[in-house]
């Protein structure tokens, strides 16, 4: 069985490091590998409609060229070229966005999203009326617009999740979703100062591939 591709649409090598260590105690011991990967022809943080556009180009086409790969995963909380990539390809192709607020909405009745910038915000309203999910969403909270690299390693930005995380769950959210890939590393601790489950996307959409592709044979 070929390995599950986990694409970090951005250029930052450090997020592409911070998921495969975030995901990296989901390996099954026989298999199938987790390969992490990003797009170095993309900006190191996807901000824009535009970004999203030209990354869900890019993740399609690197998924049409592995046919060895069990499933594919798009590491980005916008889920750049998910819907595209599912027409081209046979294998799973999971977004993080999708596969975070299921997961949420399978640990509380009431989610809400951390975005790392304002502008994502509506983006995100996009496909959370698409998933038909409206009645189960508390709020999302959006940081100043940060890269993705500090969302996950900036103290000041990680205060700044905490008191965003501790407002939504005053809005009722009994878990949080990371609007991020980049901010994998702060997910466990982010927890524990808030007091409520916290979502990292990129495990939720990894652990979704593995139960999607199987047991190898």
């Amino acid at each position: 069985m070929g390995p599950i591709l986990i694409i970090n649409p951005n250029s930052s090598a450090d997020v592409t490091q911070g998921i495969a260590e975030a995901i990296a105690h989901l390996a099954p011991i026989n298999g199938p590998a987790f390969e992490v990967t990003d797009l170095p022809e993309s900006p190191a943080t996807i901000m824009t409609n535009e970004d999203v556009a030209r990354a869900g180009l890019g993740f399609a086409e690197l998924a049409q060229s592995r046919p060895d790969a069990a499933a594919f995963v798009a590491a980005c909380f916008s889920d750049p070229g998910v819907e595209l990539t599912r027409a081209l390809v046979k294998q799973p192709v999971i977004g993080v966005q999708e596969a975070g607020i299921l997961t949420a909405m399978a640990r509380a009745d009431l989610f809400g999203i951390i975005a790392l910038s304002p502008g994502s915000v509506a983006r995100h309203r996009v496909k959370i009326r698409a998933m038909g999910v409206e009645s189960r969403f508390a709020a999302e909270l959006a940081l100043p617009s940060v890269s993705a690299e500090d969302s996950g390693r900036d103290p000041e930005v990680y205060e700044l999740c905490v008191a965003l995380g501790r407002d939504l769950a005053e809005r009722g959210a009994g878990a949080v979703v990371l609007g991020c890939a980049g901010m994998a590393p702060i997910r466990a601790q982010l927890e524990r100062d808030i007091g409520i489950a916290v979502i990292d996307p990129v495990q939720a959409a990894t652990a979704m591939a593995l139960g999607l592709v199987g047991a190898p044979e």
